[in-house]
């Protein structure tokens, strides 16, 4: 394992590395587009070039289809849909939608509302382009609507309601998760065997780099292009949330993305996570989570969960890392 001190967030793409020596025909090939606000990038092995090929561009095709149906900027998306009828009655929804909400409830269940995708109630006031902050009123306006227990589903009609106006979801902390385990399974599907997907802070990771680790970059949150550590991984998944993704200052403060359900407020106390899990669509969400509940609160989630691991990097610069990356 590589040091780990002073560690912010993942940055990506993946620090290179040499392969064996291979037949001409058989070789990594790799895109890399802007999705879903976001780089979406992926790199395989394929000893088809056309099948490999064939298979990226299914990937960044998810990716879009994904991104088309749970964007909040696109009007005509489910997710919008969702938030301009579901306070007045259900709306039908699909089977894949209903279960990702269904799963960011199971993940506020477990983080005790830390992850809640009806933050977006009073997220939707910030602006981050125009460095816009909502006003203390407005706020308060909108605190209310901020609960999950707002959202009702009803899985034999696969539909969404709303118990109460105001309220507006935001997939924002699972989608790309959710939309890079939907890019490795289609990969995996055509028999790609080593392979990493990203999109933003959200990385998955199938088999090796032809028989040594893939090296994901991790970079100081207040220095953009600074690898400060590196994490050699193989058949992993991660995910970063940090306070600079999407953030403007004024009068000394620095406001972000990562908005705390409880007040409505950017998070204060924290500059950035990174788990480490099986699975993109969990460390999506926990990232966030561990984000919103601070080091100490985050931290002891990460230890209850098994095969979990979690770098912290608090306000201060300070880095926490859970008992397994420890032991390394």
């Amino acid at each position: 394992m590589y040091p780990l001190r002073h560690v912010a967030a993942v940055a990506l793409p993946v620090i290179g590395l040499l392969a064996p020596t291979s037949p001409a025909w058989a070789e990594w090939l790799s895109d890399q587009q802007t999705i879903m606000g976001t780089v979406v990038r992926v790199e395989l092995w394929s000893d088809d070039q056309p099948a490999g090929k064939a298979a990226i561009a299914a990937v960044m095709e998810e990716m879009r289809r994904i991104d088309r149906t749970m964007s909040t900027y696109k009007q005509d998306s489910d997710v919008s849909l969702i938030n301009r009828n579901a306070a007045q009655k259900p709306v039908t929804i699909s089977s894949e939608l209903f279960d990702l909400i269904a799963r960011s409830l199971q993940m506020s269940e477990l983080t005790g509302g830390a992850f809640d995708i009806t933050y977006a109630s009073a997220g939707q006031l910030y602006d981050f382009h125009r460095k816009i902050k909502p006003s203390e009123h407005a706020l308060a306006k909108a605190l209310p609507a901020i609960n999950y227990h707002h959202i009702l589903l009803d899985r034999k009609r696969s539909s969404i309601k709303f118990s109460q106006i105001g309220v507006r979801i935001d997939l924002g902390g699972i989608a790309k998760g959710h939309a890079v385990d939907r890019s490795i399974a289609l990969l995996q599907a055509r028999a790609i065997k080593q392979a990493i997907v990203s999109a933003g802070g959200d990385s998955r990771i199938i088999g090796d780099h032809r028989g040594r680790p893939w090296v994901v970059g991790i970079r100081d949150p207040r220095q953009e292009g600074k690898v400060v550590a590196a994490l050699p991984l193989s058949d992993a998944a991660v995910s970063t949330s940090g306070d600079y993704e999407r953030y403007f200052e004024a009068n000394g403060m620095r406001y972000h993305h990562i908005i705390n359900p409880t007040n409505g407020r950017p998070v204060n106390g924290v500059r950035s996570v990174t788990v480490l899990g099986s699975d993109s669509t969990t460390m999506d969400a926990l990232s966030t989570s561990v984000f919103v509940m601070g080091v100490e609160k985050g931290m002891a989630l990460v230890e209850r969960l098994t095969n979990v691991e979690a770098v912290i990097v608090d306000a201060n610069g300070k880095m926490y890392y859970s008992a397994g990356l420890e032991r390394r």
